[in-house]
């Protein structure tokens, strides 16, 4: 292990003289290999032997050593501290050398990692400034990345490149750096796999592929978990049933989780899709999501192993009844009767990672569960990684909704491929940053983290006031897509590109965009009131409900999420519903264009690889935006007629 890593620091450090790639990520550390670095593990903790460290700890050492400008760095293991992965900065007399303590080895790490990024990211200072002193710990304990990566190299919505699990063609190094990466912003946990899973996943060929993946991932504090098809034992010929209430079939799971943690100790456990979109589960069998998601907890209890029960389900045992609401009303029903290791992942939204959604009322109903929730960092929605659209002021909003307190963990679906910067887009390495920061503290500001990520990976340009087009990037993603609320209404099944007259009889009607827009010569919007609509404002708690339920008190920003309006329905500004919608789409086209004109006068501050590959990403951007509002505002405009 610690030759594969000083292989990766070799070829980091081989990178920094070479043409820029991107591939650094924010580690572009300046090599200085001077830091003298002191270890201290008490000897209660030692057992009576030598200065023992452990593969964490000489991870922690070897990049202080070469990239630190500390003249002296002491890592000091501390099992008086809390057991909280965090870790405590001091000073030593205002000099530049200071201690790095923390109850365990991964808290020295993310130590470490937390002083080279202060030293980086400051410039004009040699060490840490005073605020960085103290103790810092993460605020969830889960902090996932949750990889839709299939069995033959392809990933479902990844849109940079091929998956870097190259199953029986293990890159060692390449997984190594994305390890490195994830531990310089505390991210813990990596699901391995799409969550439409196979059932191959669970065979012993790949499960030692997987124990070698495990491996390579647990020194820098990352487990392993799988995403698992329910019907694996059925599919893999084992039993002649998936049901969950069939001994033999949780005979079958008991067994499986034993050979998994046989290989991989720390494994984490399982996060399950079921019954949602084609994929099997308890339902095939009038079992309930709890009758399932307990039968695999027995399963991994034993193990300390989790189940990350997702909340998307929507289809033919909701007929007829309005997409958003459907999870609410199946989970509430069961909320209480889970075992204590099943979490409930619930995506940030009702629908779908739309640009813009209010938050899912799953968090305001479910009550006796724990629930984490999922987002999603690769821009399925989002213009994908040919758009700059930078998402920490998306998750801050949900925040502000969603108190982080009530939430036991963060998962996000990774946007990370096999292309040499890793994300398709120079800017979408933000997008993954920015994730780990909030899962670490969900009450940080993004606008303090878009400016971090800049002064780690483009230090000229937070100069040059890019955080503020980071910031806005967002909002002007959702006017020149779907302002106002509207949603869903993208080209079928790859959701690149408007399609405002999307309808296919072969699919579900709750997939066809004029389903979500409803418009016709009255009016626009999907009208969920409880007074003359669906009722999905009453599944958000009173407050919230009363504010979505009445037109004149509903946010602009969800209005036709909740509401049927009339075209010449007058808003808040005095201005018609139309007005404001051709408003808002020229306000979006015209944001992108200021931000790729903005970016040619950034040519001198930036390498000229990187320069080039983003402008070629927003010429396109420009061109994306403007179709959106043409197709859009002429389809709309006919409706009127």
């Amino acid at each position: 292990m610690k030759k594969l890593f000083l292989s990766v620091i070799a070829t980091f450090f081989c990178l920094s003289v070479m043409a820029e790639d991107g591939h650094r990520l924010w580690l572009r550390y300046d090599t200085l290999n001077t830091a003298k670095v002191n270890v201290v593990i008490p000897p209660a903790v030692r057992g009576g032997h030598e200065n023992v460290t452990t593969p964490t700890i000489d991870i922690a050492m070897h990049e202080l050593r070469m990239f630190s400008k500390s003249q002296e760095v002491t890592l000091r293991i501390d099992k008086s501290l809390p057991d909280d992965e965090g870790f405590t900065l001091t000073e030593v007399n205002e000099k530049r050398n200071y201690i790095i303590a923390a109850h365990n080895d991964i808290g020295l790490l993310y130590g470490a990692y937390y002083v080279l990024e202060n030293e980086t990211e400051c410039r004009t200072h040699c060490y840490p400034t005073p605020h960085t002193f103290g103790h810092n710990a993460p605020f969830y304990k889960l902090r996932l990345l949750n990889h839709w990566d299939n069995l033959d190299g392809s990933i479902e919505r990844g849109y940079a490149g091929e998956s870097i699990f190259e199953w029986f063609r293990l890159d060692r190094q390449l997984i190594e750096e994305y390890a490195r990466a994830n531990a310089s912003i505390g991210i813990n946990g990596s699901v391995l796999n799409n969550v439409n899973a196979s059932p191959k996943i669970l065979t012993a060929a790949y499960l030692n592929e997987i124990k070698i993946i495990a491996d390579i991932l647990r020194p820098y504090g990352i487990k392993v978990y799988l995403s698992i098809n329910f019907a694996s034992p059925m599919a893999l010929g084992d039993t002649e049933t998936a049901d969950p209430l069939t001994p033999e079939v949780a005979v079958w799971w008991q067994k499986k989780a034993d050979e998994i943690y046989s290989l991989i100790p720390d494994f984490g456990g399982f996060l399950v899709k079921a019954n949602s979109e084609g994929q099997p589960g308890p339902g095939d069998y009038h079992r309930s999501h709890a009758d399932g998601a307990n039968m695999l907890a027995r399963a991994l209890k034993p193990h300390g192993g989790i189940v990350m029960w997702r909340c998307f389900v929507y289809g033919a045992n909701h007929k007829g009844e309005d997409r958003v609401m459907q999870a609410v009303s199946e989970f509430k029903p069961l909320d209480g009767l889970f075992m204590d290791n099943v979490i409930l992942q619930t995506k940030n939204g009702p629908l779908d990672f739309q640009p813009r959604e209010p938050y899912s009322p799953v968090f305001d109903q479910i009550r006796h569960t724990p629930n984490m929730v999922e987002l999603q960092i690769t821009q399925e929605y989002l213009g994908q990684s040919k758009h700059l659209v930078y998402l920490g002021p998306m998750w801050q909003e949900f925040f502000s909704f969603v108190n982080p307190s009530s939430l036991k963990g963060i998962a996000g679906v990774a946007n990370i491929g096999k292309d040499r910067n890793w994300c398709g887009h120079h800017f979408s390495q933000a997008n993954w940053y920015a994730f780990g920061r909030l899962a670490w503290d969900p009450l940080q500001l993004s606008q303090d983290i878009a400016a971090d990520w800049l002064n780690l990976t483009f230090p000229e340009l937070g100069r040059q006031g890019w955080t503020s087009w980071m910031e806005l990037s967002r909002e002007a993603c959702v006017n020149y897509m779907m302002p106002l609320g509207l949603h869903h209404i993208f080209k079928f099944d790859h959701h690149m590109g408007p399609e405002p007259d999307g309808f296919k009889a072969e699919y579900p009607i709750e997939w066809c965009p004029v389903y979500y827009h409803k418009a016709d010569k009255d009016g626009i919007g999907f009208d969920r009131t409880v007074s003359t609509g669906t009722g999905a404002t009453a599944q958000y708690r009173e407050d919230i409900a009363r504010l979505y339920e009445d037109i004149n008190t509903c946010p602009d920003e969800y209005l036709l999420w909740f509401h049927h309006v009339a075209w010449d329905y007058k808003m808040k500004n005095g201005h018609t519903l139309w007005e404001n919608m051709q408003q808002k789409y020229n306000e979006g086209v015209k944001e992108v264009e200021e931000m790729a004109a903005r970016w040619q006068q950034m040519k001198p501050y930036v390498d000229e690889q990187r320069w080039r590959e983003v402008d070629e990403r927003l010429q396109q951007q420009v061109r994306d935006a403007r179709e959106w509002r043409d197709v859009c505002l002429d389809y709309f405009g006919k409706m009127q007629r």
